[in-house]
């Protein structure tokens, strides 16, 4: 190991004393994938960023980066080349006259957003707690309010980044509006590392509450028709969905913890909008909610730092494969699947996710193009320790839904061929990648399709 003074980065090469703490430290699932990069850079600067990318370009070697390792593919551990760790580049900027912000990509979503707040600022940012904001905001970015401002990444108006040939640049709409474009959306198939993005920010919403309903699985027919039927008007101010899972968010004590247990449902809807009133009036539908729950939660006003804490109780730490898909498929097509999530659901923390999307507005210019109606996803979680029977659930049942799918979102990487953008923005992607980075110093993304 090579630790140089506080201002110099900290590098590992395989073999060196700490090498695989770097290596497994890089990621947030505790299974680490058997790949290997030759070394790793944990970077404490941006000038960090960029003597590395240059050594890399020396030796010919690839690149691959990570600001907060929550890939769920660990798309940026892989064999051989230069890993390079933004973890530690963390200070923002906010400036309340022009609501715009500056961020580099280690800072926590959850720790910007709490800063924005003191100053009477939102921005979409990540629903789980230490969800850095580089990678999250790379592949799109579905976050707190994102219906009502979009996804994150349309709020990302200009970025620096450190170019292939190890230069920092800057892009914005009239300066390299090629790699702006690029970075809005293309997620783990840039071609650059983007060491400090320039955000709009927004007022911070005066209600900020959720409902909750908590349903029996035998309820479950009647409440995804109940969606379909009401999902597309819901407003844009509302985020609606549902997690499925054996394990509830209760208390430690009553919360079940086995494969025997049974499937609950559990239905929220979360509101930010100008007043109480506001937000009434944008959830009055969930009066027409199907009955029969096990537990039913009013609108009440909320911290954000609860609406984190209730989102991390599906996510301990532990070994997880994930997977998801777009669909604007009705109810008679998903149901059956369904059902079969029901019967083969795995042991907590394993759960999936029904998100209402229904997307309100055109997206702006960018390489983000694939959303829908309804988003699902699969998280197949095991504890250490326990069987690893949730290590396949939720691939295959990704697989088993292909014929309903308009494509996939990059936040839950399957690390499988896959198309997370549209084939017109992939081909000028390419071409974009082949002016900016024509020798392939950045690693393609581990899921790319082969062509």
């Amino acid at each position: 190991m090579a630790n140089s003074a506080v201002a110099r980065a900290t590098t590992y090469t395989r073999g060196d004393d700490g090498y695989e703490h770097a290596r497994q430290g890089s990621l947030w699932r505790t299974n680490t994938p058997d790949r290997f990069p030759d070394r790793i850079v944990e970077a404490n600067s941006v000038e960090d960023v960029t003597a590395a990318v240059r050594a890399a370009k020396a030796a010919g070697q690839q690149v691959s980066v990570c600001s907060g390792g929550h890939s769920w593919s660990a798309n940026h551990v892989r064999d051989g080349g230069v890993l390079i760790n933004l973890s530690r580049l963390r200070s923002f900027t906010v400036d309340p006259i022009t609501m715009t912000a500056t961020a580099e990509p280690g800072i926590g979503g959850s720790v910007l957003l709490a800063e924005l707040m003191k100053r009477g600022l939102f921005f979409p940012v990540g629903h789980c707690r230490g969800v850095a904001i580089g990678g999250y905001l790379l592949q799109g970015g579905f976050g707190w309010n994102g219906r009502a401002l979009g996804p994150a990444c349309s709020n990302v108006i200009a970025i620096d980044y450190v170019d292939a040939n190890g230069d920092v640049r800057h892009a914005s709409e009239t300066e390299n509006p090629d790699m702006l474009w690029a970075a809005r959306g293309s997620g783990p198939d840039f071609f650059g590392v983007v060491v400090r993005f320039h955000l709009r920010v927004f007022p911070k919403p005066r209600f900020i509450g959720s409902s909750a309903t908590v349903y029996r699985v035998d309820r479950l027919e009647e409440l995804v028709r109940w969606i379909d039927r009401v999902g597309p008007h819901v407003p844009p101010e509302v985020e609606l969905q549902f997690v499925m899972s054996r394990s509830p968010s209760l208390p430690p004590p009553l919360r079940p913890r086995s494969a025997s247990s049974p499937v609950v449902i559990e239905l929220a809807a979360t509101v930010m909008a100008p007043s109480r009133f506001a937000a009434r009036a944008a959830t009055a539908f969930m009066s027409d909610a199907p009955k029969g729950a096990k537990i039913r939660v009013p609108l009440l006003p909320m911290p954000m730092s609860l609406m984190f804490s209730a989102a991390m109780q599906h996510y301990p730490e532990a070994n997880w494969e994930a997977d998801n898909l777009w669909t604007h498929a009705g109810a008679d097509e998903l149901m059956p699947h369904l059902r079969r999530i029901v019967e083969t659901m795995p042991a907590p923390p394993a759960h999936m996710l029904w998100l209402n999307w229904a997307p309100q507005a055109s997206l702006p210019d960018m390489a983000f193009t694939v959303q829908d109606l309804t988003y699902l996803s699969f998280y197949g979680g095991w504890l250490k320790g326990t069987a690893s029977a949730a290590s396949r659930w939720a691939h295959d049942n990704a697989a088993a839904m292909q014929a309903l799918s308009t494509g996939i979102q990059f936040a839950d990487d399957p690390g499988r061929p896959s198309r997370g953008i549209s084939e017109e923005a992939r081909s000028r992607l390419e071409a974009i990648r082949a002016s900016h980075d024509p020798e392939g110093r950045f690693r393609r993304w581990i899921g790319e399709v082969p062509q």
